[in-house]
């Protein structure tokens, strides 16, 4: 039996990566960093209120085998470049060097497609470098799933959002094979491909498209 701790519990994908893993017979614990209390239930869930400034406090003790980031922000809900970096870069790299000090074996990020450390772009280098200073943390798996957009009802109102999910949803059919990776996928089957793939976990770096997270769903 195996604990987890899921770091964006709150969030479209992290909401239903909690979902999966409490309903998950593989799991005896499950335990969420989150800025204020969901009002969640369960008898496997371990809620820890905090953030990126008391986490190190927060999670001191908690041993975990696996940890789960779908950390991350919008430069309109965060116009501070600052704050932004902060919170998609500096607290997914805290999160998983603490997880990892406390035994973690393995960890599963959500990135983006084009994430590159290298990138003139804000956004996808913010991506690229997380993702690099995580992968140099050398847990025994580091899975990272690279989506494009991401489908699904949020809480909050993002107009703009809508019409894009709107639009993927009729072109994604249209995208050619060696274009797979741009089409857009459900928040809910990127939760399940993260907690299926750390069922049968066998590789140390695996990089997951939309094609990948797809046959992960079988």
């Amino acid at each position: 039996m195996k604990k987890a701790i899921i770091y964006g519990a709150s969030g479209l994908v992290g909401s239903y990566i909690l979902e999966y893993l409490l309903n998950n017979p593989n799991y005896e614990q499950i335990i969420i960093v989150v800025r204020k209390d969901l009002n969640i239930k369960h008898p496997k869930l371990k809620t820890l209120i905090g953030d990126f400034h008391s986490l190190d406090n927060v999670v001191k003790g908690i041993q975990t085998d696996e940890i789960y980031i779908a950390l991350g922000t919008t430069q309109k809900k965060t116009p501070d470049q600052k704050i932004y970096y902060q919170i998609d870069h500096d607290y997914p790299v805290l999160a998983s060097k603490l997880a990892k000090e406390n035994g973690a074996k393995a960890v599963f990020l959500v990135s983006a497609v084009g994430a590159n450390p290298n990138s003139s772009v804000f956004y996808t280098k913010t991506k690229g470098e997380a993702e690099e200073d995580i992968l140099n943390l050398n847990f025994d798996y580091t899975y990272i799933f690279r989506p494009s957009m991401i489908l699904g009802n949020r809480k909050e109102n993002r107009p703009l959002e809508k019409v894009l999910k709107t639009l993927f949803k009729i072109i994604n059919p249209l995208f050619v094979a060696s274009l797979s990776k741009y089409k857009g996928i459900e928040a809910s089957d990127i939760a399940k491909a993260m907690v299926n793939s750390a069922d049968g976990a066998n590789e140390r770096v695996k990089i997951l498209h939309w094609k990948e997270m797809i046959a992960l769903l079988k």
